[in-house]
């Protein structure tokens, strides 16, 4: 480090030139990292109160320590400002912000507008026209949604290119959970719309006009004989009338979202609940990252805005707050305009709206007592792998890598990270390996190691401890990597051998370079560690290679032959059939679809049959 890089922050020489103007101010570290990133009306009179001579907070103090440059960004609006500092703290996760761990956006239930309406799970923009219900509080309930939908409507799920390609109905519509529509003489469309408006209304949350109608059909059908389609409407209301039961209707809510705050000890935890079309779709805790020295109106805030700002999330008119915002009309005029709409909150609500709060606030605290819990079982795992590795210092973050592939083909890396409060799966990573001969496990393991870990100068945060899924043969692959590394940057290297019988408690720890074996006795509370990091890496690598398998499928051959669009694709598909039957056609029959000239048949037949 050169000598400029060691002056303290001359703090009155910034001060002297800065603006009264609104704007975000970005405090760092002396090796250039954004450590705090904040918002102000006048940015001189917030930045100056950081180095007054009487602070009384610790966490202001610590940061001032650590200050070594700032800039500022100049906004228009404090709206602006509020937007621009939750982008940053996004992008940076400064240490002294309060920074949401989660912010994924939320993912719905999409109705598409196509000729044959599809339902379908879908989590990002809405760019595509149709009809969104939700958000849902995870991918899982939307599936589970989707699967009662099936056995109730028979609407199509299946993706758009097996729709366009089918020439007979699927196995969806032996089993009841599909009319067909893909195909000509099993629904007509008019049948077909019945059942998606339905469909609709039911995920609008209204069941009791659902089943009206669907009575209302079964006793004209019956009237006019039409026994089977009677029993057909018969079978719906009793699927539906199930389904209604299990769920738990909120009220008179139609969109709401309300909040539960629990805070003690350092932690604090969010439990959300989400209420749409007077349904509750489900509920969530989150525990953000929080600096010491924070009160509980700053957590709640700082969290709050990125919930709604950093991410595709939907913002709803009505929310229920457990505690009163520092700037409650600021922080509802930045969400309104965000929303296109009016965002009214809510604090000492009565009736429904309490109930729903008693219940929040109840569970937040519940999840609050259980995460403490679990940071005390982490911390004796994380004390005991450092007394059975005999390590100086605490291991503060470990890493795990394993391989996953069907016969060679389609092999995916995994590195899933561990801090000592547990999982850190934003830093969670999946490399595609490619280039290898397929089933070399070895050559797969160094090809991961060199992209995870480039080099001693460029490398980001090592981990104290690295963990190879595997036995001698990939551990000797981590050695190789970091042979040429010097020992200060060098992590712990230890390989994690399944026993004989692949049996939980068997497995055998092997040092890195002296192939020593380390005992730990089966029940260790390290072990248990182990086999928690080894067994999210398996899965972690088992899901990515999944996805890269079903991709493969899904990918249809035509797409690399050049000349052929979407169009010709469709057109090539429904004339023949499908891609077997396409396969099993000649030339000259390929050269009869509609689109597809002789030169083009041609090129088609070769790649085919190449």
């Amino acid at each position: 480090m050169d000598v400029e890089s060691k002056k303290p922050f001359d703090y009155q020489q910034f001060l002297a030139h800065l603006t009264n103007q609104p704007g975000v101010y970005r405090m760092y570290d002396v090796r250039g990292d954004v450590i705090y990133v904040g918002k102000a009306k006048n940015l001189k009179k917030r930045v100056s109160s950081y180095f007054r001579k009487n602070v009384d907070s610790v966490k202001t103090q610590t940061l001032v320590k650590n200050i070594h440059n700032i800039d500022v960004t100049i906004v228009s609006s404090e709206t602006e400002a509020f937007l621009l500092e939750n982008n940053y703290i996004k992008k940076y996760r400064p240490r002294y912000n309060v920074v949401l761990r989660d912010d994924k956006s939320y993912p719905f239930i999409f109705l598409s507008e196509h000729e044959h309406p599809r339902l379908a799970f879908h989590r990002g923009p809405k760019k595509k026209k149709g009809q969104y219900f939700g958000p849902y509080p995870s991918a899982w309930s939307v599936r589970e949604s989707l699967r009662s939908m099936q056995k109730i409507f028979p609407v199509r799920q299946c993706e758009d290119s097996y729709y366009r390609a089918r020439s007979r109905p699927c196995l969806q519509y032996q089993m009841k959970r599909c009319s067909a529509p893909c195909v000509a003489g099993y629904i007509t469309d008019d049948e077909y719309n019945e059942q998606v408006q339905l469909a609709s209304l039911f995920l609008k949350g209204k069941n009791s006009q659902v089943i009206n109608k669907l009575v209302s059909k079964m006793e004209t059908a019956s009237e006019a004989l039409n026994f089977e389609a009677a029993a057909r409407y018969r079978d719906q209301i009793s699927a539906l009338r199930k389904v209604q039961e299990q769920q738990f209707v909120a009220g008179t809510q139609h969109e709401l979202d309300v909040f539960g705050f629990a805070f003690k000890n350092g932690i604090a935890c969010v439990f959300a609940i989400f209420i749409r079309d007077n349904q509750i779709l489900g509920s969530k805790s989150f525990f953000p990252k929080v600096p010491k020295g924070l009160t509980g109106e700053e957590i709640f805030q700082s969290f709050l805005l990125q919930f709604y700002l950093a991410g595709n999330k939907l913002i709803p008119k009505q929310i229920v707050l457990p505690i009163k915002l520092l700037e409650q009309e600021e922080v509802s005029v930045v969400l309104s305009e965000e929303a296109k709409y009016k965002v009214n909150f809510f604090e000492g609500v009565r009736d429904e709206k309490r109930k729903y709060l008693q219940i929040a606030d109840k569970n937040a605290q519940n999840a609050l007592e259980t995460q403490q819990n679990q940071q005390k079982s982490i911390f004796a795992r994380f004390t005991d792998l450092e007394k059975k590795l005999e390590v100086d210092t605490p291991i503060k973050r470990m890493e795990c890598f394993d391989i996953s592939h069907t016969s060679g083909q389609q092999t995916v890396a995994s590195c899933v990270v561990f801090d000592r409060n547990g999982p850190v799966k934003s830093d969670y990573r999946t490399f595609n390996i490619e280039g290898i001969t397929p089933g070399d496990d070895y050559a797969a393991m160094a090809q991961a190691l060199k992209r995870r870990y480039k080099s001693p100068k460029t490398q980001g945060k090592l981990p104290d401890l690295l963990l190879i899924d595997g036995g001698k043969g990939q551990l000797s692959e981590a050695e190789k990597h970091f042979k040429d590394w010097p020992d200060e940057n060098k992590p712990i290297i230890v390989g994690v051998a399944k026993g004989t019988s692949r049996k939980p408690g068997l497995e055998t720890l092997i040092y890195a370079y002296s192939h020593d074996t380390i005992a730990v006795e089966s029940d260790a509370p390290g072990l248990h560690l182990v086999q928690h990091i080894r067994d999210e890496s398996h899965r972690f690598a088992i899901t990515g290679h999944r996805n890269r398998r079903q991709k493969v499928k899904s990918t249809s051959p035509l797409e690399e032959i050049s000349g052929i669009g979407a169009k010709k694709r469709a057109a090539l598909l429904k004339y023949m059939g499908g891609l077997h039957g396409l396969k099993r056609a000649s030339q000259d029959e390929i050269a009869k679809v509609p689109g597809i000239s002789k030169d083009l048949a041609e090129s088609i037949y070769d790649y085919l049959h190449s």
